[in-house]
């Protein structure tokens, strides 16, 4: 399905991001990988072999994006879509509950997940409209941004930012759709990632996700999960479709309980 596809996905050496670069390589597709370790990066580069480059940048940084397309234009000679994975919880600089959250902890949520998202769909943008050719972004939400669930996942910086997410995608869709530029969002629920340590290694809420994401014996995601639609939104197959927010959560927004 992306046979001739040349990607860069940001946030793309560890977790959601890799395993969609694999997925993508597997179906044709040239990757630039983006990570922030120099670990990360060289360890990607081992993984996906032949049909990829892993370079190492700060999503937060407004030259990254724009050199990871740059690379997929030298090495690849063009360049078709963006994934937008990175991002991260804030909790450690004091996101949580409102009235325990720091402004710091609100800055750096914000700057992690919307600002980053922003330069990088910025990037995209800006190069199809000087090239005047069609192109696909994909960009990472979550469940919380609109289906909260408060008694284990209480980051109210973190859901504003993911709902701004979608708002910002939606906006920029709707303004870019006569040019052909699609923009949609993948709003996963609990994930096994090296962000979600925290849940995945907590009994109490492993107990709960079997309830709250009872699809296939209810228990957490696998990034592999998340594949099938990524390949759909950079693929030809989407080029009808923009706009839209798809939830892959294990049945969360079903009504479980919350």
């Amino acid at each position: 399905m992306l046979k001739n596809k040349n990607i860069v996905i940001i946030g793309g050496t560890t977790g959601l991001g890799l395993s969609a670069a694999k997925a993508f390589v597997d179906n044709g597709a040239n990757v630039v990988v983006v990570g922030r370790s120099e670990e990360s990066v060289a360890e990607a580069k081992k993984i996906l072999g032949n049909n990829a480059i892993a370079i190492s940048g700060d999503a937060t940084n407004p030259e990254t994006a724009i050199n990871a397309i740059k690379t997929c234009i030298e090495k690849f000679k063009t360049f078709d879509g963006l994934y937008h994975v990175a991002g991260g919880s804030g909790r450690k600089f004091g996101d949580g509950p409102l009235h325990e959250l720091t402004l710091e902890g609100w800055n750096k949520t914000m700057e992690l997940n919307l600002t980053s998202i922003m330069l990088s769909s910025q990037a995209a943008v800006k190069h199809f409209l000087q090239t005047k050719t069609a192109g696909t972004i994909l960009n990472m939400g979550s469940v919380l941004g609109y289906s909260p669930s408060p008694q284990f996942f209480s980051t109210h910086a973190y859901a504003a930012a993911k709902a701004a997410i979608i708002g910002f995608s939606k906006s920029i869709a709707a303004y870019y759709a006569k040019n052909n530029i699609r923009i949609n969002v993948i709003a996963p629920a609990l994930v096994e990632t090296p962000m979600a340590q925290r849940a995945a290694n907590d009994e109490e809420i492993l107990n709960f996700i079997k309830t709250k994401q009872p699809l296939d014996g209810g228990r957490i995601g696998q990034p592999e999960d998340l594949d099938g639609l990524a390949i759909y939104f950079m693929s030809d197959q989407s080029k009808f479709t923009t706009g839209q927010v798809i939830a892959v959560d294990g049945g969360w927004t079903t009504g479980s309980p919350t």
